[in-house]
Order: C-alpha cells, then structure tokens, then sequence
C-alpha cells in the first residue's frame, strides 16, 4: 500500500518499484498464462507451408514478432492465430520490417516473391536482410543477390536440413550463403529455428550444399525402402530389422528417423500414409537441381541420376502429393504387379 502522507518524489519512486515489481511477476508467470512477450523488429516471413508454418511458429515461441505472407490464406490465418500480422503481399511484408525470410517451393515462386511485381525488393528499406531459405538453383539466388544488392539491400541463401520433424523441434540446420558477418548478424534468428548455422562461402554456396545433401536424402531413401520391402518379403519382422540397420554398417538418418515402412517409426509420414513431411514432387524437384548442378560442372552422379528418374516415376503414378518415403509403396505396388503378371502367363 502506498503512504500518501510522504512527498510526491517519495510517492513516485514508491509507485515505480510496485509498478517494477508488478511487471516482473507479469513475465514470470508468462509462460503460465500462454502470454508472449515479443522482442525487436518484427520479421518477416513468407511462405508458411509443411516447413515455413513451424518455423515460424517456432520464432513467436522464442519471443520474436512476424509479419506474414502466403498464398494459402488457411495457413496466414493460422499463424495470426499465433500472433502474427498477416500483410497481404510480399512487398507489404518487406515494408514493415528490417529481415525477411522466405520458405517457396522452387524457383520460380523464388524469382516472383523477390523481383516480381509487388515483390519483397520493391519495397524494401536500404539495410534489410533478405534470407532465403528455399531449396533453388545456387544461379537463381545469384540473381536475386544481384538485384537485391542494387537497391541496398543484402541477400542470403540458407536452406535448410532436418525435414519437417526438425523444423517442429526447432532443430534444423541452415546452410547460409553470402556475407559471413552478414550471417554472424542473422545467427541468433535461425537459432530460433535451429540447432547448427554453417556459413558455406559466396551467395549459392548454402543451396549448392542443400542440393548435394538432398540428392544423398533421395538415394539413401530408396536404398532404405528396398533394402525393408526385401527383409519383409524374406519374412523378417520390419521393426526388428530397422533395429539391425540402426546398429550396423547401414545406419542412416532415412531408416532411423523416417523409416519408410508404416509403423515403424511412430508419427513418421509411413505411418500417417505418407500424409505430410516432404513432398516427392519437391524431392523429384531437387534431384533435378542436382543433375543439372552436375551437368554443369560435368560431375559423374549416376546414382543422382537414377534417383531422379525413380522420383519422377512416382510423379507420374500419383504420388507427388504423398511423403518422398512413399517410395516403399511404390516398390510394393511393383511387386504386386510383377506378381500378377506371373499369374497371368
């Protein structure tokens, strides 16, 4: 209680200190209350798919404000529900804030958001950092670097790895091309998303990295899904021999954390028929970055190659939409009509 008898300077030095006091207890019970407190400038952030939404999700948890943009008014609407400003165009985004990260499918949708009409490059302030986090070709972040650094302002390409369960847990990694004390400045923002930020030289460096390690993610994950469809057909039980791999030479990231075979791996996109992770039309996609990457530099990637042409099967037979592990179901469909065509003759 407040002594109304003393001075006024004591009156307000007392209303202070209970105010102070009043405001500490507030955020400590923050947490409590699903209240937020938001930090800095606001970012922005454009593209808020099976990737984009969580790691936007995960920025208002550590406390930073968003402006947001997508296509899908569903997905902007429920990042507002998260406290974020919804803008109504990728050039309305980049003029309420001093960093943008972008999260688009390919590299069309890249090209249009920045240096389209009503992009994020018309209306940006001098000094913004512009930061892609788009799985593109390293020429087009080039281009977008280029246009960027004409009008003042700073690009860098940082794709990431982890998939969609690292972008949930706040762990994936970014690959970052461009200024390294550009990417010094913007570390404690992926942090916010991520675990590890590894600056991999020029502008194009970062998607160069991403493309190479994709096109490993895509050989590895029919490597997987063969090696599971034949230990099952032999009568071996799918759990059990995913075990064998986890602790044997052919241990890898698609068998332990995305194992293509349902149930295997509880919550993974094989047990959720192959509902949601990363699309087999975006990993055909980004095998086709790594062919065209390796004609280019003339780099021998037969099993790139093959993947790619695997992938691209699977577009054709209807499962674009499905998770790119869905290539297990593919190799099952396979048997059963290569059985049938048995039986028939």
């Amino acid at each position: 209680m407040l002594q109304l008898s003393v001075s006024g300077s004591v009156i307000k030095k007392k209303l202070l200190t209970n105010m102070s006091h009043a405001l500490l207890q507030s955020v400590k019970l923050a947490p409590k209350w699903g209240f937020r407190y938001l930090s800095g400038n606001p970012i922005g952030f454009i593209g808020l798919g099976n990737m984009g939404s969580n790691m936007a999700a995960n920025l208002m948890k550590k406390g930073h404000s968003l402006v947001v943009y997508d296509i899908n008014s569903a997905a902007t609407e429920a990042a507002g529900k998260l406290g974020a400003k919804i803008a109504t165009s990728p050039a309305e985004v980049a003029a309420q804030v001093d960093k943008v990260i972008t999260m688009l499918p390919a590299n069309q949708h890249v090209k249009d958001c920045y240096t389209g009409s009503g992009g994020v490059i018309e209306s940006a302030k001098a000094g913004t950092i512009l930061i892609d986090s788009s799985t593109v070709d390293p020429a087009v972040s080039k281009q977008v670097a280029e246009a960027a650094s004409a009008k003042g302002l700073t690009f860098l390409d940082a794709p990431v790895s982890g998939g969609v369960p690292a972008a949930v847990a706040g762990t994936l990694t970014f690959m970052v091309g461009g200024s390294a004390e550009k990417c010094k400045e913007i570390e404690p923002v992926l942090l916010g998303m991520g675990g590890r930020v590894v600056h991999c030289g020029d502008v194009g460096a970062g998607e160069a990295a991403k493309i190479c390690n994709n096109m490993l993610l895509g050989i590895s994950m029919i490597g997987v899904a063969e090696a599971m469809n034949l230990g099952v057909k032999l009568g071996l039980d799918a759990k059990l021999l995913a075990s064998i791999f986890n602790t044997s030479t052919g241990r890898c990231w698609s068998n332990e954390v995305y194992n293509p075979m349902p149930g295997v791996v509880e919550n993974s996109p094989a047990s959720r028929n192959y509902e949601g992770g990363f699309g087999t039309a975006l990993m055909t996609k980004d095998l086709g970055l790594s062919q065209l990457a390796a004609a280019q530099v003339s780099a021998a990637t037969p099993l790139g190659s093959l993947s790619h042409q695997i992938y691209r099967l699977l577009c054709t037979n209807g499962y674009g939409n499905k998770d790119f592990s869905a290539v297990l179901q593919f190799l099952r469909e396979a048997n059963d009509y290569q059985s049938n065509t048995k039986g028939n003759q």
